[in-house]
């Protein structure tokens, strides 16, 4: 009986899964808090963020959700063709 070879040991695997993971949700959790301040920012108005009502909140949200879904549309376009990152290799 042949022995299967595989690339990776199932150490290196989980570490380069780890690894991809961490990236991944790094730069996913930057983004939305950078579009999600530039929703407050568009939504409320710079001077008045601090005091947005309701809806100035609804509509921020909306935004930063917006923005994330053009971000992994972007990242389709530029980056790998199966992940909504941006980062190489995830």
């Amino acid at each position: 009986m042949s022995e299967t070879r595989f690339p990776l040991s199932a150490t290196e695997t989980v570490i380069k899964t780890a690894k991809t993971y961490a990236r991944d949700l790094a730069e996913r959790t930057l983004a939305t808090a950078v579009v999600a301040a530039g929703g407050v920012a568009i939504a409320a108005g710079p001077a008045d963020m601090f005091h947005a009502s309701f809806w100035e909140t609804m509509a921020a949200a909306g935004i930063a959700a917006a923005g994330t879904l053009l971000k992994g549309v972007a990242a389709r376009a530029f980056g790998t063709k199966n992940s909504a990152s941006l980062a190489k290799g995830v």
